[in-house]
C-alpha cells in the first residue's frame, strides 16, 4: 500500500539525481579548470565565447540559462583575467556586447584537452551519453518553454 508522503521521499524525486549528478561533474571538472584559473561557470561562459566571439550579454544569458545577476559578475571577472571585453552596443546602447579577446583565444588553446581529461573519469557507453544528452535537452526545452533553443 502506498503512503500518502511518497512523493516526498528523495528516491522519486527526479531533480535529486539531477542535482547530485550536476554536483560531482562540476567537482570531477575542478582540478581540470584550477589548472586554467577558470570556475566551472567561467569555462562554460567562454565555451560559449569560443563558439560565438561576440554576443549581447542577454544572448550569452539565454545559451547558458542564468540571468544579468549571475552574468554580470562572471563577465566582470572574465574582463579581469583579460578573457573578454565588455562594451555598450552603438546600435542600442542598453545591450552589452561581450566579445572574445585575444588572450581569452589562447585559454582556449589550453582548455582543448578538458572534455576529454573529464570523459576519461567518467565511465558511461556514448550511445548512453548521448541519449543523457538528449533527454536532458528535451527537459531543458519543456521547462523553459522553448524559449531559449
Amino acid at each position: 500500500m502506498a503512503d500518502q508522503f511518497d512523493p516526498l521521499k528523495l528516491e522519486n524525486q527526479i531533480c535529486f539525481p539531477l542535482y547530485a549528478c550536476s554536483k560531482e561533474i562540476i567537482k570531477a571538472y575542478k582540478p581540470y579548470l584550477d589548472e586554467l584559473d577558470l570556475t566551472y561557470t567561467q569555462y562554460i561562459t567562454m565555451m560559449v565565447m569560443w563558439e560565438h566571439k561576440e554576443l549581447r550579454v542577454k544572448d550569452v544569458g539565454k545559451f547558458l540559462y542564468l540571468d544579468s545577476s549571475t552574468l554580470t559578475p562572471l563577465l566582470k571577472r572574465l574582463e579581469e583575467k583579460g578573457y573578454v571585453t565588455r562594451r555598450r552596443s552603438t546600435q542600442d546602447e542598453r545591450d552589452l556586447i561581450v566579445s572574445v579577446t585575444v588572450q581569452g583565444e589562447a585559454l582556449r588553446e589550453k582548455a582543448i584537452t578538458v572534455p576529454q581529461r573529464l570523459s576519461s573519469c567518467i565511465d558511461i557507453k556514448p550511445e548512453k551519453a548521448q541519449a543523457l544528452y538528449g533527454i536532458l535537452y528535451e527537459l531543458l526545452g519543456k521547462l523553459n518553454g522553448n524559449k531559449n533553443r
